[in-house]
């Protein structure tokens, strides 16, 4: 049953932080314990989890603790057996979630966290357009963060970052095996014939895949089919076909062989017929992999959003997005950009990754102005003019970069072509004869300008002109994307997308918190704000 926790704004007679010494009230003070408690689990709206409850039964455990001891283990990249011994022993941990003393707050046991955290997972599961709830809790922790800290959004940078789950690469084989291997100890012994059962035995992985050579792997990878294939087989004859496990080997079989309609067999297919959707992992069915340069990933791909306006003591993220990693820069921003702009976003600094017409126009409609550090794509010309040096006006080419008018000109209302048409005896008379983008007709220099070329050049004459500043702008989100690895983004503890996505939010609220802790603590690099003693002023309205 759904119940607020408000116990902690009550005194406890035994508050441990209410009569120690001097010196150590200093250091609470200055604290990140105290900060967190204010800014972050006093403002936890509890609501947001209520749907994770029923209206009968026993009340829940304290969401506002749980959700808090969350963030903590994110926080400072703790196990959940630190997390556990750092509650009930560490007096800063327990004052940052309103307990101050070791007598009336009770024993949380990690089955508690475990729980909270399934039944997070699985009302994502059941709830896929609505029920990330952690990121709800990050919208409204940040949207109340960038009040307290005076955080200006209007400038924003935008980057994605390769993050792995708790998973192993593998090849196709050691693959083979252990989709195999988990597909035959769920179903019951008693229904496996003899080629299967031996596939539990202890021995038979070791012969199978470690006795052999480079050499003989597909026809091993082979036989590892045919024996899936007799797994299903085996399965829905009786009546445990709709098994994860055994769902599992049919994905397996479909996406790592053909059926022979003429033999009855499953064939290996080459690696070069295999796609990055296919299945990586036995125990991460979501996981895809993707080369980037010179190096294969395994797993997911994470996109931030961060403020980054010169004026701001801090810079905060604003929004984020977790999805398999062969999707594409260019989607996981279309899929953003409402929520970027609602953000307060006017102005985004981004790579050439994100660059496509779509992505432009898309930022026109909602009013962003886009700045690219770089462009993928073939490179125009150098020895042509560049597009960009025609005058055009409402949809018209009102003349050449020599200031010459051209005789008609015309715009195509369906694909947006703009074309003119120039007499082509002044054109002969032009020094740019030669160089000028125009194609040459009987009568007429003849130019074409389309949506995509002219929406390409105005971005290539922009990065030329404020290259520096637009790098100078997004650098700093790289460094935003290390401190989320290093406390563990690199390689997350869960596996699935619905998992990933929930710790990964946690570790953007934690990376916010740290921030606005630094803020407090008037650890910034700007000057101070005249009249503002950060860390007092603002702790002491608190």
């Amino acid at each position: 049953m759904f119940k607020e926790n408000n116990s902690h704004l009550q005194t406890s007679l035994f508050d441990v932080t209410a009569n120690w010494h001097k010196k150590y009230e200093k250091l609470y003070e200055n604290s990140w314990a105290k900060i967190f408690y204010h800014e972050v689990f006093c403002k936890i709206d509890e609501e947001i989890f209520k749907p994770l409850y029923s209206d009968i039964g026993r009340p829940n455990a304290p969401i506002n603790v749980l959700v808090s001891l969350e963030l903590i283990k994110h926080l400072f990249n703790y196990t959940d057996e630190e997390l556990v011994e750092n509650y009930h022993f560490h007096v800063l941990v327990r004052a940052a979630i309103g307990i101050r003393d070791f007598h009336t707050a009770p024993p949380v046991g990690v089955r508690a966290i475990y729980n909270f955290r399934s039944r997070l997972s699985n009302y994502m599961k059941e709830n896929p357009k609505e029920g990330d709830l952690i990121a709800e809790l990050f919208h409204d922790l940040t949207e109340q963060f960038i009040k307290r800290a005076g955080i200006k959004t209007r400038e924003q940078r935008v980057d994605s970052t390769q993050i792995a789950s708790n998973i192993k690469r593998v090849g196709r084989l050691s693959l083979g095996y252990d989709v195999l291997h988990k597909a035959v100890t769920a179903l019951p012994v008693d229904i496996l014939p003899e080629e299967l059962s031996r596939i539990i035995e202890p021995e038979f992985q070791k012969d199978f895949l470690y006795k052999s050579s480079s050499d003989d792997a597909k026809a091993k990878l082979q036989t590892v089919l045919e024996l899936c294939a007799k797994t299903v087989e085996v399965a829905e004859n009786n009546g445990f076909g709709k098994l994860e496990a055994i769902l599992l080997v049919k994905r397996f079989l479909e996406e790592q062989a053909s059926f022979d309609l003429e033999t009855g067999t499953w064939i290996v297919k080459d690696n070069k017929e295999l796609n990055s959707d296919c299945l990586q992992s036995a125990h991460d069915p979501d996981a895809t992999f993707i080369q980037k340069g010179n190096e294969g990933h395994v797993g997911f791909v994470a996109n931030i959003s961060e403020t980054c306006h010169d004026d701001n003591p801090v810079q905060l993220i604003t929004d984020y997005s977790v999805e398999k990693n062969n999707v594409h820069d260019t989607k996981l921003l279309a899929d953003r950009m409402e929520a970027i702009r609602e953000t307060g976003a006017e102005e985004l600094y981004l790579d050439g990754g994100y660059y496509s017409e779509d992505i432009v126009n898309k930022a026109e409609e909602k009013e962003i102005t886009l700045h690219f550090t770089d462009m993928t794509g073939t490179e125009p010309n150098p020895d042509k003019l560049p597009i960009t040096d025609f005058e055009i006006e409402d949809n018209a080419i009102k003349s050449c970069p020599m200031g010459k008018k051209p005789v008609v000109s015309y715009h195509d209302a369906e694909t947006g072509k703009i074309t003119a048409h120039f007499d082509l005896r002044e054109c002969r008379k032009c020094e740019h004869y030669e160089n000028c983008p125009s194609r040459k007709g009987r009568k007429s220099a003849i130019v074409v300008i389309t949506p995509k070329a002219l929406a390409a050049a105005q971005t290539r004459k922009s990065i030329k002109e404020n290259g520096k500043l637009n790098t100078s702008k997004r650098a700093a989100i790289e460094g935003t994307n290390s401190a989320l690895k290093r406390t563990g983004a690199n390689e997350l503890r869960v596996r699935t997308l619905i998992k990933t996505r929930i710790v990964f939010g946690l570790k953007v609220i934690s990376r916010n918190i740290r921030q606005l802790w630094r803020y407090f603590a008037g650890d910034f690099r700007r000057k101070r704000i005249r009249g503002i003693c950060v860390q007092k002023q603002a702790l002491a309205i608190a």
